[in-house]
């Protein structure tokens, strides 16, 4: 038995999907930059150390704060009232969800008059050389089986890059600390290109992985080419055939 030979469920877009992808890359990029032109990109934290928040592991903490912010950024675009993003719902991901962020935008569809973008807010530090420099995005037979159920699955990348200083509170003479976002990204996974994603086998199905996040170059595919070229990174690591073949078997991968 070879992985040619079967005959797999074969997952099929809408005309569209390229159009919605940029849509909601674009609206996030737009809700991003005005809040950071708007001085809306510091999160402050108050500590009572004498020294501040300590900066050689101020990543270990930074992704909640990240996430939080950007979620909050997002609320608050959804409760402007002169909101220009065309956004109509936001949710925070439920605990094990594979987005941190899950949005939806008003677009009319031929189909359907929202279209819902899947967001996973990755943190990196601009003072610690390589912080976040290749993360770990989610598990190979989660994003796979996604975009079986699913061809039309939209799941971003949102890479926001932070920088944190303290400063002394002249009232309370206490340490805060300012976590001041500088830059961001947003891609869609599946147009991310076959050398920037890499797979790796530890943990679970293994681990889909972005090998720099700060430097992605796009490459336009169809879902069924997606997950074909995740299957090859899988086939191609030291688990091979038998074990794709069982998870394959395990999430109906096969008509």
């Amino acid at each position: 038995m070879k992985y040619e030979n079967l005959d797999l469920k074969i997952p099929k877009e809408t005309d569209d999907y390229c159009q919605c992808s940029e849509f909601i890359t674009q609206s996030i990029d737009s809700m991003m930059k005005d809040a950071m032109d708007n001085e809306r990109n510091k999160i402050i934290i108050n500590t009572n150390l004498k020294l501040g928040i300590p900066m050689e592991n101020v990543n270990k903490i930074a992704g909640p704060f990240v996430e939080a912010w950007a979620f909050e950024i997002f609320s608050e675009a959804l409760e402007d009232e002169n909101n220009t993003y065309n956004l109509v719902n936001v949710e925070a991901g439920e605990r094990l969800n594979m987005a941190d962020v899950i949005l939806q935008f008003k677009k009319t569809r031929k189909r359907s008059s929202v279209v819902t973008g899947n967001i996973d807010v990755k943190a990196t530090s601009n003072d610690i050389a390589n912080s976040g420099k290749s993360p770990n995005i989610t598990s190979f037979a989660r994003i796979r089986s996604a975009y079986i159920e699913d061809p039309d699955y939209i799941f971003i990348i949102l890479s926001i890059k932070h920088k944190v200083f303290s400063t002394k509170d002249v009232k309370t003479k206490m340490m805060m600390g300012v976590m001041e976002i500088v830059d961001f990204n947003s891609y869609d996974l599946k147009y991310i290109s076959d050398s920037d994603i890499s797979y790796n086998p530890a943990l679970g199905t293994g681990q889909i992985q972005i090998r720099d996040i700060h430097y992605v170059s796009h490459q336009k595919r169809t879902t069924a080419e997606f997950c074909n070229l995740l299957d090859k990174k899988f086939l191609n690591s030291k688990k091979g055939f038998q074990q794709w073949y069982d998870y394959a078997v395990q999430n109906r991968w096969i008509k």
